[in-house]
């Protein structure tokens, strides 16, 4: 088995990259399919059976062996997770609250915007003792333990997801593709790789998942080859859309068609989203100029 690796060391220089990474979600799979097999057993789940809250036990399987994985393809190439973007140090730490703050600010951009052209509404589950009537309490939304752990589990899930795509695989398909077709096909795998887990849900947010990808890649340049801007814009997408989600905080009004506000009320489904990827990558330009 060893000796197998070596030579897969000695030979990675003429691999080409596109079977590289054909390498690398094959060794993946293989090694997470014994957990995967264990967990939904004991979860009672098997397909095509929706994963509901089950995903999560099945997603932190899958993501726990990323580190091994990673380190291994790193050996193999002869390089390091500082060459893909990751490094502890103040400054990533504080491109990553960057990011953070620019991905909230522009979901409140989004929701805000929507909500002023009457195509969304919240959910009032506060009754006011002044008034009697029901309102929106944001706060309570947002500040409170659920929340917070679902920030902490964004932060891994993108962080995981970074280093994977905008990190490993970005910088081995540069190898034999410029930057621009690298991060196209990258995109395409992250996108792609979204259908594991509810496949009916993800195909209308195939394009605005691809086009997150570009994005996400477009601030990784933009931070001086540093995963950090990227880690904080994906997790504070991740930690806003979910905790809305999961609240059922807001409801179409049906006054704009789902291909605007998003289908089934994923905003990467529909125009809105797309416009707000395209405003963050406006940003990220103006930041890396």
């Amino acid at each position: 088995m060893w000796n197998s690796i070596t030579n897969l060391r000695l030979m990675s220089p003429s691999i080409p990259a596109i079977v590289k990474i054909i390498l690398f979600f094959s060794t993946w799979i293989v090694v997470w399919l014994p957990a995967a097999i264990v967990l939904a057993i004991a979860l009672k789940w098997h397909p095509p059976q929706p994963l509901g809250n089950k995903k999560l036990p099945l997603l932190a399987s899958l993501y726990v062996i990323v580190p091994f994985i990673l380190w291994a393809t790193s050996w193999i190439e002869n390089t390091s997770f500082v060459d893909w973007g990751w490094e502890v140090q103040p400054a990533v730490l504080m491109s990553l609250m960057r990011g953070l703050g620019l991905g909230i600010i522009s979901l409140v951009i989004l929701f805000g915007l929507q909500l002023t052209a009457g195509w969304i509404e919240l959910k009032k589950s506060e009754t006011s003792t002044e008034t009697g009537e029901k309102k929106f309490n944001f706060w309570s939304l947002i500040v409170n333990p659920a929340s917070l752990l679902t920030l902490l589990l964004a932060v891994w899930i993108s962080a995981t997801e970074e280093l994977i795509f905008r990190g490993c695989l970005q910088t081995i398909l540069q190898q034999d593709y410029s930057v621009l077709i690298a991060a196209s096909i990258a995109s395409f795998i992250f996108a792609i790789a979204h259908l594991i887990w509810a496949a009916k849900e993800t195909l209308p947010q195939l394009p605005g998942l691809w086009l997150m990808g570009m994005v996400l890649t477009l601030a990784r340049i933009a931070d001086s080859g540093s995963l950090g801007l990227a880690i904080g814009i994906h997790a504070a997408w991740i930690w806003g859309i979910t905790t809305l989600d999961t609240e059922g905080a807001i409801n179409p009004t049906g006054r704009a068609p789902e291909w605007i506000t998003g289908i089934a009320a994923k905003p990467l489904a529909g125009v809105a989203g797309i416009l707000l990827l395209l405003a963050t990558a406006a940003v990220l330009f103006l930041i890396k100029n």
